[in-house]
């Protein structure tokens, strides 16, 4: 499965991705950006998370872990 990554070192927080897949990002307490845990994600809303971020941080990785 693949998963969205946020390279936090680059990250402004402008919230972009946020707006784009709130089902996939969130804003944590400390201000930063999280990518929420999921079995799957939505592939065309995070590509647009991805197509608009200004600090070009967020990237697709293979999650070569296997949950079980």
């Amino acid at each position: 499965m693949k998963r969205p990554v946020v390279e936090l070192s680059d990250c402004i927080r402008c919230e972009v991705c946020v707006e784009a897949c709130p089902a996939a990002f969130r804003m944590n307490a400390a201000g930063f950006v999280e990518v929420i845990d999921l079995s799957a994600y939505p592939e065309e809303a995070v590509n647009e998370a991805i197509k608009h971020c200004p600090a070009d941080c967020i990237r697709w990785e293979n999650d070569c872990a296997g949950s079980g």
